[in-house]
């Protein structure tokens, strides 16, 4: 008795679908065996059987094959009843599943699995604008998006997972796959206070960090002061939003109203600045010689990133260095 117990336990345990699939099977196993013995004449060979209780359960009916005896036709009865309640409750509980499947995957309650991903914490404006770039490029990358206030995916594309819930949290972080990710974007909250928002991003950060601390984190602060605790906590690097903003502004009030600032930024905006490292036969050249060799090329150098500091239009004479970064706009 302890084996049928423990073979009916493991059989509850199943999924529901797996459970109503293997009973249909028996049914059908069970039905086709008993007519090939009942009519062996009509039925030669028990896959005959088997392939006729299939048909009939699943009300098809090709009518190749059809009981003449009695007891066969009762057989018949008894599978139609049984059968077909069977079936239909396998394909219905098997469209449920993929509409409850499809429904979280657009709720943001399933994980996402992959490599290289970019993830981007919070929805606004901002990250709106960002994701609709990244995935009009030719070779788009997957997205896991992190957002507590919406309900749904807000972008219908293939390229975007959504997850719904807070940035904070072990669990949400866990489900965007975050060993695998190449970068971390957190934006900020600029529907709270802004020395808020920034506490909020710097906590989203160490969590990050926490799991993960090899990943790349760029992370968007409003206030000067908190800065450096974010760098503190990890931040590879920082965007400073409200700076940005009033560098715009005190070039509107002192530029003539050509916009010049603003039609510099729309050209970044299409990948065309960049940094590399600079090649080993560059090592020890001045800043003019390597200009002019990469404007042959129809590359502009318009500055070096050395460590931490970055200059823009060094002197001719200015010496390149090794582990030196070159920045270039095409």
């Amino acid at each position: 008795m302890i084996l049928p117990n423990r073979v009916y336990i493991s059989f509850l345990r199943l999924p529901l679908l797996v459970r109503i699939l293997l009973i249909a099977l028996l049914v059908f196993l069970s039905f086709g065996i008993s007519i090939h013995f009942l009519e062996p004449e009509t039925f030669p060979t028990i896959f005959d059987g088997i392939w006729w209780a299939i048909i009939t359960a699943s009300t098809v009916g090709y009518g190749d094959y059809v009981p003449h005896s009695f007891l066969g036709r009762i057989t018949a009865l008894i599978l139609i009843l049984l059968g077909v309640g069977f079936v239909s409750s396998y394909f219905g509980t098997l469209a449920a599943a993929a509409v409850t499947k499809q429904d979280a995957y657009s709720e943001g309650r399933i994980p996402f699995k992959g490599n290289d991903h970019i993830i981007i914490i919070g929805w606004n404006e901002r990250s709106k604008e960002l994701i609709n770039k990244l995935t009009k490029v030719n070779d788009p990358q997957m997205i896991v998006l992190i957002d507590e206030t919406l309900e749904a995916n807000p972008v219908k594309s293939r390229f975007v997972h959504f997850i719904q819930g807070k940035g904070h949290v072990d669990e949400t972080i866990i489900k965007s796959d975050i060993e695998k990710a190449e970068k971390v974007l957190i934006t900020a909250d600029r529907g709270n206070d802004e020395l808020q928002a920034d506490m909020n991003s710097i906590l989203t950060l160490l969590t990050i960090k926490g799991l993960c601390a090899k990943v790349k984190c760029i992370v968007e602060i409003l206030t000067a002061e908190q800065v450096v605790n974010a760098l503190r906590a990890g931040a590879d690097e920082v965007i400073q939003s409200n700076k940005l903003t009033s560098v715009f502004m005190i070039n509107s009030l002192h530029s003539n109203g050509d916009g010049l600032l603003s039609n510099v930024i729309h050209q970044l905006q299409e990948n065309r600045l960049s940094s590399s490292i600079v090649n080993r036969d560059d090592i020890g050249k001045t800043f003019n010689e390597v200009c002019q060799e990469l404007i042959i090329k129809g590359v502009l150098l318009i500055g070096i990133k050395r460590g931490e500091e970055t200059i823009l239009n060094p002197t001719h004479t200015f010496k390149i260095e090794e582990n030196d970064q070159l920045l270039t706009f095409k």
